[in-house]
């Protein structure tokens, strides 16, 4: 665990520097851990794998059981206090899990909405006897949960929902009406988490529904472009009686539970992303090394080299972001449980406080996959089309992911809106190093000779990328004020080039620390490769998305300043990328799989 004294809040990475010694990196994992995982890929490889047709056929029953044979091994409850039936692990070996189950297509969706979304609202919201009742059950996986808030007229704006409760004449239950849609494993839930508004309440509250409670009718199965073998359906709901000590946390609370629990989806879902494309990464690496043409295969061509070496370049930095935020997340629930905190409320105002690391996670990882699941079926070429083969089924899997979860045109905005919400509380000072930005604009530029040590100058390159982020975001609060939140196209530059930074400083760092575990005499050539690639891309997407920004709101001199600012804070020095991807690809294609 990283040392309390250097902790970061969430957001804070843009003003605060971080050490390497500060976070965690994937190289660290315990032995423990490491089994953990394993255990979890051998799931996935025996009894997946092998299923996968009948899965996506939705054969009855086969996902339920399947998800009753993870409960048996512990994975379900990993996350599940020991005294409720479950593992009671920390945070970072949960995403450990998560990731691992990533390469299950279909079935790590309705694991992970159990997991998720259908199991967390009532063991961090639910009172004694509810949780009790029901989270043994969920943590074996004997029962299956779903999560039941989007509505035909409700998806981003949650809280718009129509679906109402009404109290009967008793006083002993609620009375239900309204229609769900899109709900993942609503077709064989037995535990639901639905969202309602009680009589003219302008906010919505939770309940607990049985699954199978009467007046519950559900739509036939939605045909999906991808994840077809996960449940969805839509659900109707027509007086169902619902007791009333099934009320999840407060009356009008319900869109707190929603946010909090939407929070942990965003960052897990980051967690499963990741392995699915480090499976595909090393389907496509495997068949490169497979497939002739010519003569020879086709992974000695420096175009299909450059596929995979970019494809590597992606997986190994969203890891590093990742974990380094998922310790962040763990050190900040340790630290709230240790002023005397409950679990579960540590483990929701910590996750909470990283919201905006959470959203940009989610982002980054589903367009990570993206990525390299599209570059897999160019590598696969005719085949890749096929539906024979694993790369055309991961292909449109991948594709929801950005949907999900909060699109991630609403996460990008999100990220900026939090962290500005967080300098409006005093939480954090973005005005400080803002002005300081300001007045170093215009004053006489620092002549200092760049450092000659390869870590301090990709951290000095860091640095310099922050500073264009708050000139840009600093300018921009100032000059628009309050219309700046309908701004969505400069929110969104602001915010990749948040993602970007926060990216390429993980990676360095991740690097620096493992030469400093390692020693200088450990070759760590690809490593190092991989991170001088990214520092170098991130400076010319930065500057890019920096001046389109600039250029939608800024006029006269003050954007030519700027302008020359985001110059001067995007500079890298050149380098041979060609033969960086080259050293990098030629690693995973002399190992025949990812194996970074």
């Amino acid at each position: 665990m990283s040392d309390q004294s250097k902790a970061l809040r969430g957001g804070e990475f843009l003003i605060r520097e971080t050490t390497a010694d500060a976070i965690f990196i994937p190289e660290e994992w315990t032995e423990e851990q490491l089994m953990m995982k394993q255990m979890t890929l051998d799931f996935v490889e025996q009894r997946i794998i092998p299923n996968l047709e009948r899965i996506e056929q939705q054969e009855d029953g086969l996902v339920p059981q399947l998800m009753e044979e993870a409960g048996e091994l512990g994975l379900i409850g990993s996350s599940v206090p020991e005294d409720l039936g479950g593992m009671g692990l920390d945070f970072k070996s949960t995403m450990l899990i998560t990731e691992a189950i990533g390469g299950a297509h279909s079935f790590s969706v309705s694991f992970s909405a159990h997991t998720g979304i259908g199991t967390l609202p009532i063991l961090y919201y639910g009172n004694e006897a509810q949780k009790k009742q029901w989270i043994p059950g969920l943590a074996s996986g004997q029962l299956k949960g779903c999560y039941c808030l989007t509505e035909p007229s409700a998806g981003s704006d949650a809280n718009n929902g129509k679906t109402t409760a009404k109290l009967t004449e008793d006083g002993q239950h609620y009375l239900i009406n309204g229609q769900k849609m899109w709900i993942t494993n609503g077709g064989f839930a037995d535990v639901m988490i639905v969202f309602a508004k009680i009589d003219d309440d302008e906010n919505l509250t939770a309940f607990i529904v049985d699954g199978h409670a009467e007046g519950i009718s559900k739509n036939p199965e939605e045909k999906k472009m991808g994840i077809k073998g996960s449940s969805t359906r839509q659900i109707f709901f027509n007086d169902v009686k619902v007791p009333v000590e099934n009320l999840l946390y407060e009356r009008q609370k319900g869109f707190k539970i929603a946010v909090n629990i939407l929070n942990i989806g965003r960052i897990k879902l980051g967690g499963a992303v990741l392995g699915a494309a480090k499976d595909a990464c090393t389907h496509a690496v495997r068949y490169a090394n497979e497939r002739e043409q010519f003569g020879r295969p086709i992974s000695k061509y420096g175009a299909i080299r450059y596929k995979l070496a970019e494809s590597a370049i992606r997986l190994f930095t969203k890891e590093s972001a990742l974990y380094r935020a998922t310790q962040n997340i763990d050190d900040a629930i340790a630290a709230l449980k240790a002023g005397g905190m409950e679990h579960g409320e540590a483990t929701l105002k910590g996750i909470a406080d990283f919201a905006p690391e959470c959203a940009m996670m989610k982002v980054l990882g589903s367009e990570v996959l993206d990525y390299v699941v599209d570059e897999t079926v160019q590598i696969h070429g005719g085949m890749g089309y096929s539906a024979e083969t694993r790369a055309e089924l991961a292909y449109r899997d991948a594709r929801i992911n950005r949907i999900f979860e909060g699109t991630n045109e609403i996460n990008r905005m999100l990220t900026v809106d939090m962290i500005l919400k967080k300098a409006m509380k005093g939480e954090i000072d973005l005005m400080t190093p803002a002005m300081a930005i300001s007045s170093e604009l215009t004053g006489v530029p620092d002549m200092t000779p760049p450092p000659s040590d390869l870590f301090e100058k990709q951290l000095q390159y860091v640095r310099n990328f922050k500073k264009a982020i708050l000139m840009v975001a600093g300018s921009a609060a100032q000059k628009l004020m309050m219309s700046l939140a309908k701004e969505q196209e400069i929110l969104m530059n602001i915010a990749d080039m948040a993602i970007w930074a926060y990216t390429a400083e993980s990676t360095v760092l991740r690097v620096q620390k493992l030469r400093g575990l390692r020693g200088n005499d450990a070759d760590l050539s690809v490593q190092e490769a991989i991170m001088r690639v990214y520092t170098y891309q991130a400076s010319e997407w930065i500057h890019s998305a920096g001046k389109e920004a600039l250029l939608g709101f800024a006029e006269g001199d003050e954007l030519k300043m700027m302008l020359m600012g985001m110059k001067r804070f995007a500079k890298t020095d050149d380098f041979n990328t060609k033969e960086a991807r080259q050293l990098i690809a030629m690693h995973l294609i002399e190992k025949n799989e990812y194996g970074l």
